[in-house]
Parts: structure tokens; C-alpha cells; sequence
């Protein structure tokens, strides 16, 4: 009986602490929903304490990531695009790994957007010029690379390539958005292409990310190419394209960045630039998918821009608008909006990345606002707002990753630096 429950505490401990990780971009499933519970429900007038802050992270605005103790990012120093790795403890630098010249691309100054993605002790990033590397986790030693524009014909986009890769088992699925492939799958451990998706993605691509889903039992990988391309679902298996959604909303040239929402049949799409809204049913058929247009908004009516969009329940939260964050609530089943956009909520201006925590909504602003939102489809409820630090002590105006939450305790990058705050029940 012994035996039989320190067994149990040591499979309830490794539950735990695998929980208590954010191995992807959005999160470990990709959502932007945080399983964190236990969190304070509203902030100090101040707003919640400061733990730390780690700097000299190097130009860039990745959303970081979190796994075995460790803190992951990607940022631009003394001219190479790299990996860096914190201690989660203390935000003290482990290691950091440069892997890609830093590009000099057409309208990017901001460094690498990329999340790196961990998994089995592996970790990947992207750099804006389009390599992509595999690491040791532990350590940062390189394990391969491979390079979008070489090796699946890709060009690089106006903003740089932001994608953040998904690993799937053995597998690592990718967004070149090239002639050669559009979508491809390489083995995690060598980095070898397993198969790749060939069709026109053109160079509007390379800032939204892979997620998986299924759809009529069938697995897929939905991704938002961008350009003329639009959104596509493919086999896991083959990389086949079972349905593809080329619309406005979906293909507005440019750049396409919010990762889709799907949920049962539905897929919820949105697009910043020249694009717009659109709720999608995905239904078999004969041959294969159709992607069914069920509700569209073309911009200005209703579209994100790049921080992302999280499903709560029925309803969809997100910030409207390119270079803004107004937020907007949404039923996904109908595609109607149910509220908003409301403007400036507690004086959060321009773009804002939003996460879902334990019953609340975080936005945070470009100018430096953090506002905690109840998510309520009858209305806008502000519950709490803090300020980061003053503009002139932050180390770049445009704050764009997205916020954080890991053993109750919130994670804003800022440039080059970033900050740790307390936000578990009962702090002050």
C-alpha cells in the first residue's frame, strides 16, 4: 500500500508539473487558454507585485515559452537572430544560442516574432529570414536547421517570417509558405521532410501558425496562409489539402496573422489587413471537405490584428481592428457580434494580445496597459487595469507578445526585457 501511493503522489506530482508548463505559442493547446486556476479575480490599484525582471533579451517580440524550469524566447543580438533561455525562478539567463543572420527585412525593425516550441526535450524557433532550427533544450547545442527559402521555395514576406511551428508526436508541421510547400512535415529528430503541401501560398504568408484539429473523425492541420491562398485544412498524414476557404476575409493579401479558432464543424477566422471575419462549417463530402461560409465581415466591420482571439465557452474574445485593440465579443455558432468593439477600455490603446485565465480575460495594450476583463456575452466588464513600467524605462514602443500565466505568476515581455508578477490568489 505504500508503494501503491507514493506511486500515485509521483504520477499526481508529474501531472502537475507538466500542467504547469506553456510549451507552444498560445499555449499547450494553441488556444490561448491558460488551465492556471487559484489566480487573484482583481488587481491591487498598483497592480499585482513585481517578482523580477530579466533583461538584455535581445530586439524581438516573441511570446515566450515555458517548460522543465526553464523560460524560452527568440531576440536579435550584436546582428544574429537567437534562442535565449531563462532560469523560471529568476528570469537569470542559462544560455543563448545564435542561429540566423539578422535579416533586414522590408518593414520589419522589431526583430523575430517566432515562439519557440518545445517538446521531449527538443526546442524550435524561426527566424525572420525563414531558418528553421531544432535545439537541445538543456543546453542550446544545435541539432539541424532548415531554411524556408532553400529548401520549400519560399519568399520572405514584407514583415519577415513569425510563424511558431507545431510538433505532433515524431512530427513537426511548418508554414513556408513556398512553391514548393505551402505546408511541410519534417521528423523532429533529424529534421528530414516526411511530406509537403504544394500549392500557390504566395508571400502574403509566414506570420500565422499551424494547430490540429478534426473534423467527420478525420485529423488535419488547419492553417491561415494568407495572401490568395487563404485558409486550408490538410491530411496529417500526406499533407493533402481536404478544404481550402480562399475569400476576402480569409485571403486580404498582405499579411494574415491571428491563428483560427475551431470548435466541433466550425472554424472562426480573421484577418487585419484588407481582410476581415469569417465563420466557416466544415462538412464532408463526396470527395472529401467543403468549407462552408456561414457569416462574414469585411474590414472595417469586424477583424484582429495580431494578437490573437480566444474562445470562452460559446463566445469569442478578441481586440477589433488593424493597430487596435478595441475588444469585441462574438458567438461562435452565429458569427454575430454580441458587444463591442469598445474603445480604449481604462486607456488600453492600439494593438492588444489577449490570454483566458481562471475567469478572466488579460489584454495587454501597446502602450503599456494591462486590463482584466470578465467575460460576459451581455457586456464589456472591465474588472482591473495596471500599467507596465513608463515608457521611457520599457525598451521598445511596440509591445506585442502575448501575456503569459505559469505557476501563478504573470509573464510580459517588453523587447529586450520582461517582467514577472504575482497574480496568484492571495498576493499583494
Amino acid at each position: 500500500m505504500p508503494l501503491r501511493l507514493a506511486t500515485l503522489c509521483a504520477l499526481l506530482s508529474t501531472t502537475v508539473a507538466a500542467g504547469a508548463d506553456w510549451p507552444a505559442f498560445r499555449g499547450p493547446n494553441r488556444d490561448g487558454l491558460s488551465p492556471e486556476t487559484g489566480l487573484l479575480k482583481q488587481w491591487p490599484k498598483d497592480g499585482p507585485k513585481q517578482l523580477w525582471t530579466a533583461k538584455n533579451l535581445g530586439l524581438g517580440f516573441g511570446t515566450p515559452s515555458f517548460a522543465d524550469g526553464k523560460i524560452f524566447g527568440t531576440g536579435t543580438r550584436d546582428g544574429k537572430e537567437g534562442v535565449w533561455a531563462l532560469k523560471e525562478s529568476d528570469g537569470t539567463e542559462l544560455w543563448f544560442t545564435a542561429f540566423a543572420d539578422a535579416k533586414q527585412v522590408a518593414r520589419q525593425t522589431n526583430g523575430p516574432g517566432s515562439t519557440p516550441t518545445y517538446h521531449q526535450g527538443k526546442l524550435l524557433a524561426v527566424s525572420l529570414g525563414g531558418t528553421l532550427v531544432c535545439l537541445e533544450a538543456g543546453t542550446g547545442k544545435e541539432i539541424w536547421k532548415k531554411d524556408y527559402v532553400a529548401d520549400f521555395g519560399g519568399s520572405v514576406p514584407t514583415w519577415g517570417y513569425n510563424d511558431s511551428v507545431l510538433v505532433d508526436g515524431d512530427t513537426v508541421i511548418c508554414a513556408p509558405c513556398g512553391s514548393k510547400a505551402a505546408v511541410a512535415a519534417l521528423k523532429l529528430a533529424t529534421g528530414e521532410t516526411v511530406w509537403k503541401t504544394e500549392l500557390r501560398a504566395g508571400g502574403g504568408g509566414g506570420y500565422s501558425s499551424p494547430i490540429k484539429a478534426t473534423f467527420n473523425k478525420t485529423p488535419m492541420y488547419v492553417v491561415l496562409l494568407g495572401d490568395q491562398s487563404g485558409v486550408v485544412g490538410v491530411d496529417t498524414k500526406t499533407g493533402k489539402v481536404l478544404w481550402q476557404y480562399k475569400n476576402k476575409p480569409a485571403a486580404g493579401g498582405v499579411a494574415q496573422i491571428p491563428v483560427p479558432i475551431v470548435k466541433d464543424d466550425l472554424v472562426w477566422v480573421s484577418c487585419s489587413y484588407n481582410g476581415g471575419s469569417a465563420l466557416l462549417q466544415i462538412t464532408p463530402t463526396a470527395t472529401g471537405f467543403e468549407a462552408k461560409e456561414l457569416k462574414a465581415y469585411k474590414k472595417p466591420e469586424l477583424n484582429n490584428h495580431h494578437g490573437g482571439m480566444v474562445l470562452v465557452g460559446d463566445y469569442i474574445y478578441f481586440g477589433h481592428n488593424q493597430n487596435d485593440g478595441n475588444p469585441v465579443c462574438v458567438e461562435l455558432k452565429t458569427g454575430e457580434i454580441k458587444w463591442g468593439p469598445e474603445r480604449n477600455p481604462a486607456g488600453g490603446q492600439r494593438s492588444a494580445a489577449v490570454l483566458y485565465a481562471d475567469g478572466r480575460l488579460y489584454f495587454r495594450y501597446e502602450n503599456g496597459v494591462m486590463v482584466l476583463i470578465e467575460p460576459d456575452p451581455t457586456g464589456l466588464k472591465v474588472v482591473s487595469s495596471f500599467k507596465l513600467p513608463p515608457a521611457d524605462q520599457r525598451s521598445h514602443a511596440q509591445s506585442w507578445p502575448h501575456p503569459v500565466i505559469v505557476g501563478g505568476k504573470l509573464y510580459v515581455r517588453d523587447q529586450t526585457v520582461m517582467y514577472c508578477y504575482d497574480v496568484k490568489a492571495g498576493a499583494k
